[in-house]
């Protein structure tokens, strides 16, 4: 039986950026644009890892997975997104929704531990430099990784049947450019409250605190640094460990705004601004952060490009 607005219940309408108008043909090319960068430079990152001997410390394993990650979450959202841009009736099943939510949680939740991992690390090497090699030994490394996928399929198993076991009998329109877990709640004809629970247990375990912990590791950290006796010394701690603080920011930052707000408190538009942010713009630019201002990184390139040359 199809719906008031022509689409059977069984679809939703991804709204997105449908108001656009003409200027969508401009954000497809400029977000097809980003995308590939994304793709290549977290590839390039990839590749490095794997195949430069300097590069087999536990920081550039974690960044190694990172990298996967961003990838794969990147891949979750933005494919769908060209499509519907290109299109003038965006509809996505009940099973396509199910799956992109699935992944783009269980990716996003991953991405959040992986970064605390990364920000333990940081602090061992710095704040435990005479326990490092036991505190972050393959065994530990190897863990902490499992932990973040583990926790991330966790999450988006929980999160995405807590929401799809609900009845959506009304409106279908995804005020979204793709299906994030807060908008599809909303459209459900039944009572909420256990998905806005497993919303906020999920924000609160995986997104503030996580960030609270990195924030705790770099106050760690500052106070070691200030420790520190030689001008030289500070500035290699601060060069290890800025680029993984910008990461951070850039991601937990856009993150925290969207999913800690006060429902209303931001207008739709601005919204998806923000969640265009964190899944789009910020996984191409940690790559940047990562090779440019990295010596160890910006070394390997270098002797693979003279190898090959």
């Amino acid at each position: 039986m199809d719906d008031d607005n022509g689409t059977s219940g069984t679809e939703f309408i991804l709204l997105g950026f449908s108001h656009l108008g003409s200027y969508k043909l401009s954000l497809f090319w400029g977000v097809l644009f980003v995308y590939l960068v994304t793709l290549l430079g977290n590839s390039l990152i990839i590749t490095l890892t794997l195949l430069d001997s300097a590069l087999s410390t536990p920081m550039y394993f974690f960044l190694r997975h990172l990298s996967m990650i961003e990838i794969l979450y990147t891949t979750t959202i933005v494919p769908r997104m060209l499509s519907d841009l290109l299109s003038s009736h965006p509809v996505i099943s009940h099973a396509s929704c199910f799956t992109q939510m699935y992944f783009f949680i269980l990716f996003g939740i991953a991405e959040c531990c992986l970064l605390t991992a990364m920000a333990y690390d940081r602090f061992a090497a710095i704040c435990r430099p005479l326990h490092y090699a036991t505190l972050m030994n393959r065994q530990v490394c190897v863990g902490m990784v499992g932990a973040s996928y583990l926790m991330g399929i966790t999450s988006g198993t929980t999160d995405a049947l807590l929401i799809f076991t609900l009845p959506f009998h009304g409106s279908n329109i995804v005020h979204h450019f793709y299906c994030d877990n807060l908008p599809v709640l909303r459209l459900a004809s039944a009572d909420t409250f256990w998905g806005e629970v497993g919303n906020f247990a999920i924000t609160l375990l995986f997104i503030i605190t996580p960030f609270a912990l990195i924030l705790f590791s770099y106050v760690r950290i500052l106070i070691t640094i200030l420790g520190v006796a030689s001008a030289q010394g500070r500035q290699k701690v601060f060069s290890t460990c800025s680029s993984h603080l910008m990461v951070v920011i850039l991601f937990f930052g856009t993150g925290t705004i969207v999913y800690t707000k006060p429902r209303g408190n931001v207008p739709q538009d601005m919204d998806q601004i923000f969640s265009l942010f964190y899944t789009v713009v910020t996984p191409m630019f940690n790559p940047f952060i990562y090779t440019l201002r990295n010596k160890e990184v910006m070394g390997a390139l270098r002797r693979k490009i003279t190898k090959h040359l």
